[in-house]
């Protein structure tokens, strides 16, 4: 993010004495620790999506930017912390250097947060030294950029607290922040229209030369002329239950409303209701900083999308506001609401009394209908700083006005979460500036065609409920690979016990070279269960020029992620995901089924063990059916061998495969109105001998009873759920039953150990 000062020269002057710009760093600094504070080391280090970071993450990363643009530059002798950090804390700036993956600052256990606090009081006190040391022409270069620094840090403690929500709401414990705190306010008063007159007005940040003061960022001007039509906009924001209509006239089932990408977006992700929203026994809860609360009808309606805003505006036979609506509307009000120093942390109804409008300042960010871009003349910051707003301009929308996690500091500035607003006319910036803030639009995997399951969220709840009524109360392993079962499942990739991987691997490895010689040239390979993809690489490096990958997975959020990250390794390859259960009837891409295309189905990691017998002569014809005439599979198969490995391999000492089987209960929880207590089922790995299979269950601790959206399920002391069937085979057994179901076995390859092998296997 670049900003810079409105002054009375624009010469980088910030009209700001040096005590003063040191009392506001320091000040800006004990908050970021004050909001830490409630936090345990192992909150502060927990990333619970990829758009997400870590606390301790941003606690670093707001010392690096002062550390990086402020100190190594203009603080002569300063030495850094510690060279490392360059690398783990850089965030997006590509003219400082390389930097550690986004998606994986959950994994930095180290540096430790003691250490974090080091590096913080280090960057301080090189702070300090400069504001009072620098001479005259230094503290003009430095002074503007000591001001970004601070605003760039107050953003990052917006972040502190919308990203701990995300992860205290993926925790089954659903742990609160800070306790509630009452807000005295009842019902929201009536909704109105408040009207504005066509005619040309002014938005944007003062020009710096005209004299105002205090701070705005680069892409909030230049200030410039638009026209508008006359318009009206809403006197408060939309409320919780104004929402509540939306969803009970079918709003989530009606695709009219909605714009493409966005009816899409809905169907693949299940969405039917805001996010951190749960319906139990006909009421709808929802999870905030202060723990799962009932919905407040009168509460502004938060975390919803673009889409969902556009959506609901659509169906109240209204508009979003524009961005020049919006600042028009907004401009002359005092910059002044319900922010983060408040203690709420969760929006508050609107209180009754005065006319106007109101709320445009703090509770929720309000979506407009303009795409974020920059205003006429703009031009980013020479230099690093420059990259963010002058990168970042295309695939997303402005939000503005801040939010109840917003630091009231930045709102003279503003940051971001979703939330709607207004649903006729109004956007931009503020007359006394508001802080323009772009959303990506929710999208799917970018370069690809992406074919989705729409009827996933269903078949899991319908899954569910049938396997919990049965006599041996059973739920489908396909259900662990959710985002956090997927991560699960690979750390059980990396344990001493679990060999299937690391066997599989090296055999790709050693053979990787003869598979591909059967494979041949420019095939479509075709992935079920995509995984970490590290075996994928390695088929895909042996393999001659290949035409595309078709990865298929059911977690779609993991799929996507991975097949970005693929999509970027190999420029070359045409990347195509299908969102989807691979057990089922599935449809390929066009390019997939093109005439004269050989398909090669790769199924590895001894899936197939998941299902028994028969149904996986079944599952192979289908197989066969997809990969079609000249067709072929490339499959591993886990062999039969002594039950103490084979034990050992599903219940290992870490206890990762036990929270992976949890993790189930877990997403029943979050996602089907669950109230499992995680603590009172245990993990359960055993060897039927007869049938040649490993079983998981999740075994009762006590005679308990649990719901699920409303439907008790009740449970004797020792009762299981059984979550997964493993079988093995051996190497001939195997091939008779795939030559059972229109493959012939071509050639098989076996780890010294005979533990696991890699059969590629033609369509006859």
């Amino acid at each position: 993010m670049s900003g810079q000062p409105r002054s009375a020269t624009g010469e980088g002057e910030t009209g700001q004495s040096r005590e003063s710009a040191l009392a506001s760093f320091a000040a800006t600094r004990r908050r970021s620790l004050e909001l830490a504070a409630p936090l345990t080391p192992e909150d502060q280090g927990v990333q619970s999506m990829p758009d997400a970071s870590p606390t301790k993450w941003h606690l670093a990363h707001a010392s690096w930017f002062f550390e990086t643009f402020i100190l190594v530059p203009h603080l002569k002798g300063y030495a850094t912390f510690d060279g490392a950090y360059g690398y783990l804390f850089n965030s997006y700036y590509e003219a400082v250097g390389p930097r550690h993956a986004r998606p994986e600052r959950g994994l930095l256990s180290r540096p430790g947060l003691d250490d974090i606090h080091a590096y913080r009081r280090h960057v301080e006190d090189g702070i300090e030294h400069l504001v009072a040391e620098a001479d005259a022409e230094t503290w003009a270069k430095a002074a503007p950029l000591l001001a970004l620094g601070v605003n760039h840090e107050q953003q990052h403690q917006e972040l502190i607290l919308t990203d701990i929500l995300n992860a205290f709401a993926a925790n089954p414990l659903r742990p609160a922040y800070k306790p509630f705190r009452p807000h005295g306010v009842g019902k929201a008063p009536a909704l109105e229209w408040i009207g504005f007159p066509e005619g040309l007005v002014e938005i944007g940040a003062p020009n710096p030369k005209g004299g105002g003061d205090g701070f705005a960022f680069d892409n909030e001007g230049p200030r410039h002329k638009a026209w508008l039509e006359a318009f009206r906009i809403a006197s408060r924001p939309v409320t919780n239950g104004e929402y509540l209509e939306f969803i009970a006239d079918g709003g989530y089932q009606r695709p009219e409303f909605w714009l493409a990408d966005g009816w899409t977006a809905c169907r693949a992700r299940g969405w039917q209701a805001p996010l951190y929203w749960e319906s139990a026994d006909g009421a709808w809860r929802m999870m905030t900083l202060a723990g799962m609360r009932a919905v407040d009808a009168a509460e502004p309606v938060c975390h919803v999308s673009y889409f969902e805003a556009d959506a609901f505006a659509r169906w109240a036979e209204k508009r979003l506001p524009t961005e020049a609506e919006w600042e028009t509307a907004a401009a002359g009000l005092a910059v002044a609401g319900n922010f983060a120093d408040g203690g709420h942390f969760h929006p508050i109804p609107c209180k009754p009394g005065g006319n106007g409008v109101k709320q445009m300042f703090g509770d929720v960010w309000e979506w407009t209908a303009s795409a974020y871009g920059p205003y006429p003349r703009f031009r980013p910051a020479a230099g690093a700083v420059g990259e963010y707003n002058g990168k970042f301009m295309a695939g997303q929308m402005v939000l503005r006005g801040g939010s109840a996690a917003t630091p009231p500091a930045t709102c003279a500035p503003a940051t971001a979460t979703s939330s709607i607003r207004r649903t006729a006319g109004s956007s931009a910036a503020s007359g006394s500036p508001a802080m323009r803030r772009q959303s990506p639009v929710p999208k799917v995997f970018a370069g690809a065609e992406v074919l989705d399951l729409p009827a996933e969220v269903r078949s899991f709840r319908d899954d569910v409920l049938r396997g919990l009524a049965g006599a041996q109360k059973q739920l489908p392993c396909k259900y662990f690979y959710d985002a956090e079962g997927s991560r699960l499942f690979d750390a059980i990739c990396r344990l001493d016990e679990y060999y299937p991987t690391r066997t599989e691997t090296a055999l790709l490895r050693a053979h990787g070279g003869e598979m591909a010689a059967l494979i041949g040239a420019e095939a479509c390979l075709i992935e079920y269960g995509c995984g970490s993809l590290v075996k994928t690489r390695l088929l895909l490096d042996a393999l001659a020029a290949p035409a595309l990958f078709v990865p298929i997975d059911i977690s779609r959020h993991h799929l996507l992620r991975e097949a970005a990250i693929l999509n970027d390794e190999y420029p070359a390859l045409a990347v195509m995901p299908v969102v989807a259960d691979f057990t089922r009837p599935l449809r390929l891409p066009e390019r997939a089924t093109a005439a004269g295309r050989k398909r090669v189905v790769f199924f590895p990691g001894s899936t197939i063990g998941n299902f028994d017998p028969p149904a996986a002569g079944e599952f192979l014809a289908r197989i066969a059916a997809t990969a079609g005439q000249g067709g072929a599979l490339l499959i591993g198969v886990d062999l039969k061998k002594d039950e103490q490995t084979l034990v050992r391999a599903y219940d290992d000492r870490a206890g990762v495969t036990a929270a992976f089987n949890l993790n189930m209960l877990a997403r029943i929880n979050r996602e089907l109105a669950g109230d499992f207590d995680l603590g009172q089922f245990r993990h359960r790995a055993l060897y039927d001998r007869e049938r040649g299979r490993i079983e998981m269950h999740l075994a009762s601790r006590r005679e308990q009873t649990a719901t699920v959206l409303g439907r008790p399920f009740r449970f004797r002391a020792g009762e299981t759920i059984h979550t997964e069937n493993s079988y093995k085979y051996d190497v001939d057994e195997f091939a008779a039953l795939a030559a059972g179901h229109g493959f012939t076995a071509e050639r098989t390859w076996v780890d010294d150990q005979h533990l696991f092998s890699l059969t590629y296997l033609t369509v006859r």
